[in-house]
Parts: structure tokens; sequence; C-alpha cells
């Protein structure tokens, strides 16, 4: 802990955003930088706790106070050094990453102004890019092989991990370029896709093979993969869209979140799409149903395409700002998060259900409907109660934003017969093993949709079950 006091006399500063004006007029990435003297500065502020929470609340065990102080005393190498020893990918967690470090850091819980950590860990790994401290690792093979299916967060990590163990490491990928929601999910002006193909290179000059469209199960059989290989990891994600099965749901205009962010990224990176698929907002009156960070995406989306106006609507209550009392530290808070995306133009309701779609052949209105929570007596799940207040809200455009489901029905869960029952893992015995020999699970496919870092987590976690099956004890 190099400066002792610099939590009491060092405001937090946030890098913030290019202006308003300026990046709603192009798909760039929207968050600023500090310079390096600024972020050292930010650095500084880490007071080093005795138990540091920060540590414990980082999926993937980052060791935050340590490459803080050497990012604070200017050893940009030694912080990055420390950093790679926990994260596969600091230039995507220091992008999208929704920080649980700063929801549990002690400046946070005492004053609502915790160390800048992911905006910090996002400069140390721009900065070994640009210094040459990230160099190609040439690892020592150990004759064994390892499929990937999927290139996503989870998928990345566990063939950069058994890549680095020894293994010679293919990951077929059943999308145009490798990436996953990284690539065709997240918009651009959150993690522009220069930041994928930099590393999708190193990993490739290291010995990695990525093999793109192609579908297993479809293209290749699943146990094709299994005969050819020591180990097979299914990193398939959850790609399953929560739908809402109500009247109108057919008319055109609307779409899930997915086909829209996808398609938008696909048309940036010179893809073609043909005109009569093509979804476009501008000129239209938006509504987007889900009050996440998908739906946040796609409001941004639709007002760099020109959009009349952008709608969001949300079932639940709306959230306090800055604490929740409901979800006290260690619990995830539950409070109002304005994304940039809000802050570019976006009428936001809450306390709101959809009760259908309205028009002939395309969507026209949405009709919608106030509802109220009662808490129930005892514990268990607040109850939704109808009001009866209905409303009509014009809406050329619609796009649903409700999260994802597990992908029971997918061709390689269903080759494979792995375990799959709603929620629960399809790994069994609480590890990343699976109910078929050889094949191990991990990321979105396992938990359901969540965090880029949770899903990176178990990447690492089935990387490592499988080292030690195979290179330790085999």
């Amino acid at each position: 802990m190099g400066n002792p006091k610099a939590f009491l006399t060092v405001p937090r500063i946030n890098a913030g955003y290019r202006p308003i004006n300026d990046r709603i007029n192009d798909f760039s990435e929207v968050e600023q930088t500090l310079n390096s003297s600024d972020r050292k500065t930010q650095a500084s502020r880490c007071m080093d706790c005795g138990v540091p929470f920060c540590h414990w609340a980082c999926p993937i065990g980052n060791k935050q106070p340590e490459w803080q102080d050497a990012l604070y005393k200017g050893r940009w190498q030694e912080a990055y050094k420390i950093l790679e020893q926990t994260c596969d990918f600091p230039e995507f967690t220091g992008r999208v990453c929704p920080a649980p470090c700063e929801k549990s850091c002690v400046l946070n819980l005492s004053i609502h102004e915790p160390v800048t950590i992911r905006e910090n860990e996002g400069a140390i790994i721009e900065m070994a890019f640009r210094e040459g401290f990230v160099t190609p690792v040439n690892p020592v093979r150990n004759g064994l092989k390892a499929a990937v299916i999927g290139s996503g967060p989870a998928g990345l990590t566990a063939a950069n991990q058994l890549n680095r163990n020894g293994f010679n490491v293919t990951v077929y990928e059943k999308d145009e370029l490798p990436g996953g929601l990284l690539r065709f999910g997240i918009p651009n002006f959150k993690l522009s896709k220069k930041i994928i193909n930099r590393r999708i290179q190193l990993m490739e000059s290291e010995g990695i093979v990525f093999k793109t469209n192609v579908c297993v199960g479809r293209d290749i059989k699943a146990t094709d993969l299994i005969n050819g290989n020591d180990a097979v990891v299914v990193a398939i994600g959850a790609e399953t869209p929560r739908d809402l099965t109500i009247e109108g749901r057919s008319l055109k205009g609307v779409h899930f979140a997915l086909e829209y962010l996808g398609q938008q990224n696909r048309m940036l990176e010179g893809i073609e799409i043909p005109d009569d698929k093509r979804i476009n907002a501008k000129g239209k009156h938006v509504l987007v149903i889900g009050g996440g960070d998908t739906g946040s995406d796609c409001v941004g989306t639709a007002n760099r395409q020109g959009a009349a106006s952008v709608t969001q609507i949300e079932i639940l209550p709306q959230p306090p700002v800055d604490f929740n009392p409901e979800t006290p530290w260690p619990q995830w808070p539950l409070i109002l998060k304005t994304s940039s995306s809000h802050e570019e133009g976006c009428t936001r309701r809450w306390n709101l259900t959809t009760n259908r779609f309205i028009g002939q052949d395309r969507v026209q209105q949405v009709e919608i409907e106030e509802v109220e929570w009662k808490q129930p007596d005892g514990e268990g799940r607040p109850e939704m109660i109808l009001t009866g207040k209905k409303e009509l809200l014009n809406a050329d455009l619609v796009f649903l934003c409700m999260g994802f489901v597990n992908p029971v029905q997918n061709t390689v869960i269903n080759e494979l017969r792995l375990t799959v029952d709603n929620r629960k893992n399809i790994a069994v015995d609480g590890s990343c093993r699976t109910s078929a020999n050889k094949v191990y699970a991990c990321g979105d496919a396992v938990s359901g949709a969540g965090l880029v870092v949770r899903a990176m987590a178990t990447g690492r976690k089935a990387a490592e079950q499988i080292c030690q099956q195979l290179v330790i004890s085999g």
C-alpha cells in the first residue's frame, strides 16, 4: 500500500463517456480513458484491506490490491503479470464486466466511491499490449487433444488454459467469426471487435485452431469429436431467448434482442444482410421490453440508427439509487443503473406488463398494463397483481429483452444425452464434468445466462479439471 491516506484525499474519478452528440453518430467505443498519471492516482485509493472483499467477490479471483499497488507505483509490467495470473482476457472484463469487485470494495460500502477497479484493469492490459508486454506463449505439447464447442468467453478461456497446458486445441464456432456473444451480442460501442480480433490472433499464434461456420450436431457429429479427442468442452452458451407468447406475437416488427444486436454487429463486420431481412429503427417508435443490459444495448443501437423515439419498460419496480436496503452487501445491489445508452435518449418506465401486440401485418401498438407487487406474509417470491390500468403505446418496432433459458433442446446436448433439467447444471457433482464420458461443460450452458466474468471462471475450472484428470492423474 504505497499511499496509506489516498483513500481519504483522492476522490473517485471515472473516465466518463464521449460527448453524446459525438458518440451517437457512430458505433465506436463510448468510454474514454484517463491518462497514465491520473490512472496511477486512482490506483492509489486502494486501501490494501486486511480482508480484500474485492478479491472475494471476483469470480476469477483477481488480486486487485496487488496490481493496484503495482499500478500506483508505475510498475505497469508487474501489474500486468499479476493480472494475467487470474484473468485470461482483461481487455474484455475491463470493458464489459459490471465489476462485482467494486460493489464489494470497502470504499463503496462506506462512502459509495469504490476504487475504479474495472477501468484500472482495462488500462493495465491496454498498456501491456502497447508496450509489448503481451507476447505469444509457446507451450510444451503433451500429446493430448481437446475440442471446445463454442468460442464465447467460457470457450475461449477453456481453450486458452488447455493450450497453455500443452493440449492441441481446436475451437468449433457455429457463427462466421469467433467470439460468441462478445462479438455478436455486445454492441461495438461497448466492445470494439478489433479488441476481439487482437486476442484471437494471439491465440492462433500460440497454436489454437479456430473452425468457424461449423455447427456441431449439424456439420460434424459431437460423438466424432469425442472419439477424436481426449477431452471435449461444451461451451455453447444459453442463446435461447425467453419469449412473450401473447396475442400478436407473430406480427412483423417484433424481434428478439439478439436478432437485432447480432445483425447490426454483422453489418459492421461487413457481413452482407439481405435488404428484406434488415432490422432498422430509423424513423420508428421503438419499444424495448426488459430493463437489463441487453435492453440497454438495444436502446443504444436504436438511437444510433435514428429512431424517432425509444421507450424501455420493465415489469419490476424501479430500484432505488445508490443503495437498496433490501439487497445489502454481500448480496448483489439491485439499484438503478443508468447506462450511456439511456443518457442518449430513452423513456424508462417500470411496473408494466405487456398484454398484446396490435396491428394488421406489422405491429403498430402495444397494450401494456400497470402491475403491483405484493410481498408474501412469510418467505417466498413477491406476487404480481394486475391493476387493470391499461394503456396503448405506439410502436413500430419491438425488441424482447427478457433474458435467456438453458439450451435444453440444443443438438449437442441431445446428441450427447447430457443431463439438463431447467435451471439445473448440465454438469454433475458440482463440477464441470458431465454425464458423458470425456465431456466437460462450462459457461452459460451450465449456469444459465450470466456475467462474462463468471463464464470465464467456469472455463478456467473446466480446463483445470481436465488437466487434473488427464495430465496430473493420467
